[in-house]
């Protein structure tokens, strides 16, 4: 059977992204820093900060999922994420560790100490970014930073890796998650707004991603590396000119 890791397994893309490696047919291993209820595979805490903070525990933490997927590791996604929104008068050296950690050196972390299980299965690395790596707003200098960090480490390890393991990247844009639908919840309209900002007249499902992800790890996209496909109803090819 083949396997699947995936960080930040209970948040809204994390969820559907484990379900559908799930119904493919991997052994699925989710990892979050929270803990909840899961169904679709073995569920592991850790904070994947750890990694670099506290090398004992991430120890464990790597022993643990290798003997999970036995010597091979066939998908890699990189979902967990922190996302800070602050003006750049409040952005302290704080916001940018805990954003860098997290969104940036985790995911090269857990490719490089898994490689030998990823080079064993020719496998495919999955790193979510986001739509603000390559179009962004104010208030979100730290994230799109690390975002667009992440489209540059996806690019540099396809050239590196080739053709032992494919590396690419998920750029979505607003997914309908609970994360999302909390930020609006004292202005509900703004989402139907958001939505219909879209050449798709709405935002995405987390499955709609995850069903991207499942393609890039696909035989089909065997000659895909080092590339970000972009899953955002059209939103970072329109201009938002004043009519």
């Amino acid at each position: 059977m083949k396997s699947a890791l995936v960080t930040g397994a209970l948040g809204g893309i994390g969820v559907a992204t484990c379900k559908a490696f799930s119904d493919a047919g991997y052994n699925v291993i989710a990892v979050d820093r929270r803990t909840g209820a899961f169904t679709d595979g073995q569920f592991i805490q850790f904070d994947i900060r750890d990694l670099h903070q506290r090398p004992d525990t991430a120890t464990g933490f790597l022993e643990q999922v290798r003997r999970l997927v036995a010597g091979k590791l066939d998908v890699l996604v990189n979902n967990a994420a922190i996302q800070i929104t602050k003006p750049v008068d409040d952005l302290d050296v704080s916001d940018w560790d805990v954003t860098l950690e997290t969104n940036l050196i985790a995911p090269f972390l857990l490719i490089k100490y898994l490689l030998p299980e990823l080079r064993a299965a020719k496998g495919t690395v999955i790193n979510v970014a986001s739509i603000h790596a390559v179009a962004t707003k104010p208030g979100f200098v730290a994230y799109a930073t690390s975002k667009g960090a992440l489209l540059a480490l996806t690019r540099a390890l396809a050239v590196e890796l080739g053709p032992d393991v494919r590396v690419n990247a998920v750029i979505p844009a607003a997914t309908d998650t609970p994360m999302l639908r909390a930020g609006f919840k004292d202005h509900p309209e703004k989402l139907d707004e958001l939505g219909a900002m879209h050449p798709m007249g709405r935002i995405a499902s987390p499955e709609e991603v995850a069903q991207v992800e499942i393609f890039l790890a696909s035989g089909q996209a065997s000659f895909v590396t080092g590339s970000a496909m972009h899953v955002d109803g059209g939103i970072g090819v329109r201009l938002h000119d004043p009519a």
